[in-house]
């Protein structure tokens, strides 16, 4: 057999790490069924998990957040310190199980998914496997990326809550933001919303991120940031200073009437199975604003998002694409350049500054 026969049938080997002998079982039976997939072991806690990881060496660990004797967030932080690796967060719903899942994305964790449950089992089958695949494909580091601008004061203060209603809201805003991302965008979009100043144009966010981890994302976004960050309301307008993330299982679309600018939310079809969907977001956008807009597509998986911004393009758009170096994963992006989607193609760390360069509008 040769290597590269040999090489195409490797399958990704997955470490489970849970407290739980049952949603250890539950996990370790859904990757046992897919394609591609190997279970090379399970640990109940950090201490086993470290143990297994130095003798199986897994590709990609499952990891829960609620353990005894260490927490699976400070399992993660050590991790990805001394012997960095994919890991994809099993979290409960609980509020403070969200706030930790979110923490742990922004410390490292490539992707989030709800713990299961006796009625659940069934569609976790269904994306795991997905994510598995995606975080294989991880290009780590060390250290996340760190926010710039946004100095040690203006993380600890909570950014200022403004109205959502009134006669100025949406009556200003001279262009809008719109960014797509997936697996490893947590981190991206915290890279570059820590650097938007606290009047930049208004930002609308689709990123692939279950239902409760979407709110939780936005409240910490919102104490680090210099702008305003929340999850978006149906019929809310927009404003300069303000960024909107899409609530998990939700689309998020732009609406224009009477000069004003409001977002609206539904839970249609999923699109390149996702929602909320960066297609449905990009091409609502390139609707409602034209030549009015930017579009970034930032690191993720698969191909959403990649023809929404070609859409943006063709109505006269700024579009924005990750490059391969700054990416976890090339997905989306890579799609998007394939697509000509891309005006330009810029490092994480420099599209923050280019969000702030507003082009003349004919």
């Amino acid at each position: 057999m040769t290597g590269a026969k040999v090489a195409e049938e490797r399958k990704t080997r997955v470490l489970v790490v849970d407290d739980s002998a049952l949603v250890r079982r539950a996990l370790s039976d859904i990757i046992q069924a897919q394609p591609g997939l190997e279970l090379v072991g399970t640990a109940c806690d950090p201490f086993v998990a470290q143990e297994k990881i130095i003798s199986l060496k897994p590709d990609v660990l499952t990891l829960d957040l609620e353990m005894p004797g260490m927490d699976g967030l400070t399992f993660l932080k050590k991790l990805m310190r001394f012997h960095p690796m994919p890991v994809i967060i099993i979290s409960s719903l609980g509020q403070s199980s969200s706030r930790a899942a979110v923490e742990a994305l922004q410390s490292g964790a490539v992707d989030v998914i709800a713990k299961p449950s006796s009625t659940s089992v069934g569609d976790l089958g269904r994306t795991l496997g997905q994510k598995i695949r995606a975080a294989a494909l991880a290009r780590l580091r060390r250290t996340p990326p760190v926010s710039r601008s946004a100095g040690p004061a203006a993380k600890l203060a909570p950014a200022p809550v403004r109205a959502v209603s009134g006669a100025a809201n949406g009556a200003d805003v001279q262009r809008v933001i719109a960014i797509g991302s997936s697996t490893g965008g947590v981190q991206a979009i915290e890279a570059i919303l820590t650097n938007l100043p606290e009047n930049c144009h208004p930002v609308l966010v689709a990123q692939h991120i279950p239902p409760v981890f979407s709110a939780a994302l936005a409240n910490r976004l919102n104490k680090i940031c210099q702008i305003t960050v929340r999850e978006a309301r149906e019929g809310e307008l927009l404003q300069n200073g303000l960024a909107l993330i899409a609530p998990g299982n939700f689309h998020l679309t732009l609406q224009r009437a009477g000069g004003r600018y409001s977002v609206s939310l539904n839970q249609g079809p999923l699109v390149h199975h996702q929602r909320p969907s960066a297609d449905v977001l990009f091409q609502s956008v390139a609707k409602a604003a034209g030549k009015a807009a930017t579009g970034v597509i930032l690191t993720g998986m698969g191909a959403d998002g990649a023809a929404g911004l070609l859409v943006m393009k063709e109505a006269g758009a700024k579009t924005i694409a990750q490059d391969e170096a700054s990416c976890i994963v090339f997905g989306m992006p890579r799609e998007a350049i394939r697509l000509g989607a891309a005006g330009r193609v810029l490092a994480l760390d420099r599209i923050a500054a280019e969000l702030q360069i507003t082009p003349l509008l004919s």
